[in-house]
């Protein structure tokens, strides 16, 4: 991808990104295999939208068969990119679906270490509760 292109995305990455539950729910009845599609990227609807808080986006993809493990293309996961962001709805519904708190990737490695990088102390706490590696 050159330095000034836009990365392709389909409408599930779309209406993820922005939180559109509805238009997220009509895409993933019509085609379910796009659920766990990444963009150009290689970024998933889920981490775009666990990334920017669209929790009312997240619930309908977990619901749907999202997988909560899946890396994208810069190796984070949901749960990282949710922890470094603050998004501690986001983080307690990925851990209610099973997301691995010591899963390795991305410039912070884990979840724990994105999550005290972007300064936020109660989702370390979340993480550690769930027996995280510090």
């Amino acid at each position: 991808m050159g330095y000034h292109q836009q990365p392709k995305v389909d409408a599930v990455h779309l209406a993820a990104l922005n939180g559109h539950a509805y238009m997220l729910q009509i895409v993933i009845t019509t085609d379910k295999g796009t659920i766990n599609q990444p963009d150009s990227t290689g970024t998933t609807a889920l981490i775009w939208a666990s990334r920017n808080g669209r929790h009312e986006a997240v619930n309908p993809l977990l619901d749907n068969g999202a997988d909560v493990n899946t890396q994208g293309g810069g190796d984070e996961n949901a749960l990282h990119a949710a922890s470094f962001e603050g998004h501690d709805k986001i983080v307690q519904m990925l851990l209610d679906k099973g997301a691995d708190v010591n899963a390795q990737g991305g410039y912070y490695r884990n979840a724990v270490q994105a999550a005290s990088s972007g300064g936020h102390d109660k989702i370390v706490q979340m993480l550690l509760d769930k027996e995280a590696d510090g």
